[in-house]
């Protein structure tokens, strides 16, 4: 009876031990303490794991390199060649461990091999987005060397059948004159169609698509994001580190610890860490400098539409749209936004439903878009005409007032003012110009919040535009393309009426260092 006594009261603090441990480990986990090997792209401090900034951008390239249809292989082989971190051992094993593994997206899985894992959500600082590692996980179902090719198929696993719901194959007959056409069927619902069908949809908007690619994700996001990524003060902390560790490494060559060969190694991969982090410095300094801004992307896309109308010819020849792509970058394009293409039946006649943009891709847009600083093109009946107008969604006066002052630094922008009735949905413009374009329609308050109803009779709307015969006010068209208008250039007043300005620019290329002033 005793020795079961004791061995039951052994056992009782056995399971207490054990479970105060869980509690204890569960606590440290949430607060970044990781019982594990700082994994690629991390490392400890102050037994929390954080960012290491040395090879983080390695991790970023991979999952990018992965998203874009590169396999484990091709990306180690890829790493083996250009031996990243000094090593030629890179493997697939490695590139797939690394795309597998939460805690790249902030989480982290105790016990994944066990039978009963524990999931802890946001437990560090995230190499990249949620979205991205969700979007590179889909990417592990598809076969990535559909995308290697030789006929490209533009919407390949993005289409599925509207009647049994399985992704579509693809297949294409080349004719004697060399053209290729491409269909995608459904073998066991007897279901097959042109990639026309989709292309007459996809054509409708895929102009503003290739205009936020090239303006907003290229530069302007990457760009913003990098401030906050990459700050100046944790750049230079991580020089330092690097500095006191190469110190460390001379000593111990000194003091025998390490061979001649050895010391080499070792300190030329601390130089070149250290070389990679001046680097980003010095583009962090160059980004503090220009002060890039959320609206520089409003800026930047209102000039490129007063450059389509104003300099029509020079726009052409300098802007790469949908046509001028091959059909490899617009399948790069489609896989890289679009997740999928739902289709439904009318008849026996297979129509496009809804094309599904990324999250990872229309988050950052609807941001920028609610706080007013992209523009979408909604469509709009000019007397007897349907066109499209540009609007944007509401921003304070005085962020308007710049945003019109930095514009006729370039061209004689004209403001005017409209209402619209809400019953009627319909614009009552206050001037007839005759050869002028609308550049941009704002609301001058913001109804989303004073009226989420729509129970207000009328809104009030700024109305941007401008007029055939207005000149470039630029000695140089290429500054019309390559730079837009400093918003420091102290040298303008604000008013709603053209004023005479001395202009100071800053370059659209990304850490460009011609920052001189233009007259």
């Amino acid at each position: 009876m005793i020795s079961r006594l004791l061995m039951s009261v052994s056992q009782n603090e056995i399971e207490r031990t054990s479970e105060r441990t869980k509690v204890g480990l569960a606590g440290a986990i949430k607060s970044g303490h990781i019982p594990h090997v700082a994994p690629l792209g991390y490392k400890h401090e102050d037994k929390r794991l954080v960012i290491d900034y040395t090879t983080k951008d390695i991790v970023v390239r991979i999952f990018d390199l992965y998203y874009n249809g590169y396999s484990y292989q091709k990306i180690s082989n890829l790493f083996n060649e250009e031996k990243v971190l000094e090593k030629d051992n890179w493997r697939d094993s490695t590139i797939q461990t690394i795309i597998e593994n939460e805690i790249y997206k902030g989480d982290f899985v105790h016990g994944k091999r066990t039978k009963h894992p524990t999931y802890y959500e946001d437990v560090v600082e995230p190499i990249i987005s949620k979205e991205m590692w969700a979007d590179c996980q889909v990417q592990k179902k598809k076969n990535s060397r559909s995308y290697q090719r030789t006929l490209t198929y533009l919407y390949l696993q993005k289409l599925r059948c509207p009647k049994c719901n399985r992704i579509l194959g693809g297949k294409a007959t080349t004719k004697k004159n060399g053209n290729a056409y491409f269909y995608y069927y459904c073998n066991d619902c007897k279901i097959e169609f042109k990639e026309k069908v989709i292309n007459d949809y996809f054509n409708q908007f895929i102009s503003e698509l290739v205009e936020y690619d090239s303006v907003v994700n290229q530069f302007f996001l990457p760009m913003i994001k990098q401030k906050f990524d990459e700050p100046k003060e944790q750049l230079e902390k991580e020089i330092k580190e690097q500095m006191s560790k190469l110190e460390r490494i001379k000593k111990a060559y000194i003091n025998g610890v390490f061979e001649l060969k050895e010391y080499n190694e070792e300190k030329k991969i601390v130089e070149n860490a250290i070389s990679e982090l001046q680097n980003k410095l010095e583009t962090t300094d160059c980004t503090e400098e220009l002060k890039f801004t959320p609206k520089d992307i409003l800026l930047k896309r209102d000039i490129d539409f007063i450059n389509k109308v104003k300099l029509e010819k020079e726009y052409k020849a300098r802007t790469k749209t949908w046509k001028d792509y091959t059909r490899t970058e617009q399948a790069e394009l489609i896989m890289k936004y679009v997740d999928n293409i739902e289709l439904t039946l009318i008849g026996n006649e297979v129509v496009v439903t809804q094309i599904n943009f990324r999250d990872s891709i229309c988050k950052p847009c609807q941001e920028l878009y609610d706080n007013g600083y992209i523009d979408t093109t909604k469509p709009m009946i000019l007397g007897n005409v349907l066109g499209s107008v540009r609007f944007s969604n509401y921003l304070p006066e005085e962020e308007v007032g710049e945003i019109i002052m930095r514009l006729r630094q370039y061209y004689d922008v004209h403001y005017t003012e409209a209402t619209y009735y809400v019953d009627k949905q319909m614009f009552y413009f206050n001037f007839a110009e005759d050869n002028s374009a609308i550049v941009r329609v704002f609301p001058l308050e913001d109804y989303y919040k004073l009226d989420p109803d729509n129970k207000m009779e009328t809104y009030r709307f700024g109305i941007l535009y401008i007029n055939e015969e207005d000149k470039f006010q630029m000695k140089e068209i290429d500054t019309a393309f390559d730079y837009i208008p400093d918003e420091t250039n102290t040298s303008v007043i604000y008013t709603k009426e053209p004023t005479p300005i001395s202009v100071g620019v800053k370059p659209v290329k990304f850490c460009e260092e011609n920052t001189e002033e233009t007259n």
